[in-house]
Order: structure tokens, then C-alpha cells, then sequence
């Protein structure tokens, strides 16, 4: 008898090339579409920017129907559902942190749009983005130390969590300091 399981699901890597799925079955896993943020992560190069902007724009939709408030509790949802899968998903793949898990990204994204000004204009979705990838990319004090010395989903999201509360706070301070 032979195996009926597809190609493109028998290779087990994190970050195969587009199309591929890190374990079999994966496809049939919500901690897998949660963990790469409905395949965003898996696309090539830079995934992190790849799920910033997916998060973003789903951001821009939340913060529409329900302003800073829903922008805060999406930003708690993400991350705790976001360290469940991320566990699963790096369990799944003996891996720790890899590129392909970007449910961070949403978290942070949204935490950092908790901050945007009422009526906030192209000008401000884009500082959001550009200041939260810069405190994920660069990781200044304290968010080195939290991606250094936590493991595990905790570890994946807290990191992203802070530089979002950067960004957040940047971007509240630059709003009010130049106005909305």
C-alpha cells in the first residue's frame, strides 16, 4: 500500500520553500495558521515585515470598528493564543523561534496601534509599523533580554509585546508632542 499524503506535506522543515508545510498535516492545524499568521510567515524573505503588514492592515480594520479598546484586547488575544501556538508549532518543528511564527508580529503591531490618535492618517500607520520593526529588529533594553532569556511561547511573544509597548509609547509621546 502506498502513502497518500501529498508532497508538499512530507518535508519537515520550519521554512521550506513556498508551497511546503513544516509537518505533515499542518495545514489541518490551527496552531500552525495562528503561529504563521494565516501563512503570512512563510512567505520568503523578511516574514516578520510580511506578518507586520498583514497584522497591520487587519489593525486598521479593528481599530476602525472599535478604536484603542479593541486594538488592546486583540494585542491580549494574540498573545495569549499566540504562545499556545507558537509552543505548538516550535514543539512540532524542534525549533526554537523560527522566522515562519509571526503571531508576535500581530501582537505587537496591535499593541503598538493601542497608541494611534483618533482620526490617525497615513502618516501615522505608517510611523506605527516603522517604529514597531525597529524596536523588534534593533531590540534595545529590555527587549534583547527577553528574547535572550525566555524560552519557549513566553519567549517568542514577550519580546514583540515590548517592542510594541515601545512603539506604542513613541507614538503616543510624537502625537502629542506634534499633534495629531
Amino acid at each position: 500500500m502506498t502513502s497518500k499524503t501529498p508532497p508538499s506535506e512530507t518535508r519537515r522543515s520550519p521554512s521550506g520553500p513556498p508551497g511546503t508545510l513544516p509537518w505533515p498535516g499542518a495545514w489541518r492545524d490551527p496552531a500552525f495558521w495562528i503561529a504563521t499568521g494565516c501563512g503570512s510567515g512563510l512567505l520568503p524573505k523578511a516574514p516578520g515585515t510580511w506578518g507586520t503588514l498583514v497584522a497591520l492592515a487587519l489593525g486598521w480594520c479593528l481599530h476602525g470598528a472599535g478604536g484603542p479598546l479593541a486594538m488592546g484586547l486583540a494585542a491580549v488575544g494574540a498573545l495569549l493564543i499566540g504562545v499556545w501556538a507558537s509552543e505548538r508549532y516550535m514543539r512540532r518543528t524542534a525549533t526554537h523561534d523560527p522566522g515562519a511564527i509571526v503571531i508576535d508580529e500581530f501582537a505587537g503591531q496591535w499593541l503598538a496601534l493601542v497608541a494611534m490618535p483618533a482620526g490617525g492618517g497615513p502618516v501615522h500607520w505608517a510611523a506605527a509599523f516603522i517604529l514597531f520593526r525597529i524596536f523588534d529588529i534593533l531590540k534595545p533594553w529590555p527587549i534583547g533580554v527577553l528574547d535572550r532569556r525566555i524560552k519557549g511561547g513566553w519567549g517568542v511573544m514577550l519580546d514583540d509585546i515590548a517592542a510594541g509597548a515601545y512603539a506604542a509609547l513613541v507614538l503616543w509621546g510624537g502625537s502629542h508632542v506634534f499633534g495629531s
